[in-house]
């Protein structure tokens, strides 16, 4: 989370914070080339979308830039708290949850995601997906897992290469204290991840797949014996190890959501989504996904392929977001149990 705070000029004492809106990120510091009292900076969190926000030092002032109300305002009927839970080695790991009343006051259909690799950090920004699930009463979970950069670089490299288990540890810890905090209930519980975090939610999946009721993986990473021959593969060798190396190999071997898939195990609903211009992350990954998990799975949901034209892994136009975004957060609607308002 962001945080500004106030220096005295003549000697760096620190003398107050500017009251930003909420927990979210600032970026994009902006002062006068001559010397004054005024502050520009860029803000978003969970639940706003990005404003230029304009604070005057002399008044305490802060308000959006220019004068009067933000374009869009924060979304109401969403509240967010921030968790710390420990995950299975003591280590203390933080949870952003949105839900309509900022407590756990009754177990809600629960849509929890991360991403855990390479330094990526999971600040507060908005989530558009996130706002029309909550405000149907659902409750949807970001998880700072190591891998990421939240906490640093040491806690990058606390979930690379041999250490990447802790990345997956920390994940389960975080769907266990949704359970058992009342945010979800058993069968209630999904999982979304894209790109590394489709690698970490098709890891929670094969790893304890009663947990989750669906499971949702975009462009995903899966197959990591092989991941270094086809996409950019060959350029992550620092991330995850090469398979090259037979300690390097078992230790892939032992996560690798591709060859973790077992015949006979009851596997939750799954939706693989791929664009056929991924350049980065073969959608390979998520065919050979897809046919294992119908081939082995003995569960009662569909194990699905979105396969999407003309796209490559990250950006796209406005309107094909949404319509990915619909698709998906319809898809675990349906199998958590989230009452759409047509559906009264």
């Amino acid at each position: 989370m962001g945080e500004l705070t106030l220096h005295d000029a003549r000697n760096g004492a620190r003398t107050g914070t500017v009251p930003l809106p909420g927990q979210g990120t600032v970026t994009y510091l902006t002062a006068r080339q001559e010397r004054g009292h005024e502050l520009w900076f860029a803000y978003t969190d969970h639940v706003t979308p990005a404003v230029v926000l304009h604070y005057d030092a002399v008044t305490g002032r802060l308000r959006p830039w220019p004068g009067g109300s933000p374009a869009t305002a924060p979304a109401e009927g969403v509240r967010v708290t921030q968790e710390v839970l420990r995950s299975r080695d003591g280590t203390e790991v933080r949870l952003f949850v949105m839900s309509p009343t900022g407590r756990p006051d009754t177990p809600r259909p629960t849509v929890v995601t991360g991403y855990g690799g390479f330094g990526a950090s999971m600040t507060p920004g908005f989530t558009p997906q996130a706002v029309p699930w909550v405000r149907a009463g659902g409750v949807y979970a970001v998880a700072c897992v190591r891998g990421g950069g939240e906490e640093g670089e040491e806690w990058h490299r606390a979930g690379r290469r041999e250490h990447k288990h802790n990345t997956f540890d920390d994940f389960d810890a975080a769907a266990d204290h949704l359970l058992r905090a009342g945010w979800a209930a058993p069968g209630r519980l999904g999982v979304l991840g894209s790109s590394n975090g489709g690698l970490l939610a098709a890891a929670a999946l094969t790893r304890r797949p009663e947990t989750y009721a669906a499971v949702v993986c975009a462009a995903p990473l899966l197959d990591m014996v092989r991941y270094e021959l086809s996409g950019m593969g060959a350029s992550w060798r620092d991330e995850y190890g090469s398979a090259a190396d037979p300690a390097q190999f078992a230790r892939l071997l032992s996560y690798s959501p591709y060859h973790q898939v077992r015949e006979g195990a009851r596997y939750p609903a799954v939706l693989l989504a791929v664009f056929d211009g991924d350049t980065r992350v073969d959608p390979a990954h998520a065919r050979k996904m897809c046919a294992a998990l119908q081939w082995a799975g003995t569960g009662d949901g569909p194990v699905v392929l979105r396969t999407e034209r003309g796209v490559g892994h990250g950006t796209r136009g406005a309107s094909r977001s949404a319509r990915l975004y619909a698709d998906v957060m319809a898809f675990l609607a349906h199998h958590l149990g989230l009452l759409l308002p047509e559906d009264g």
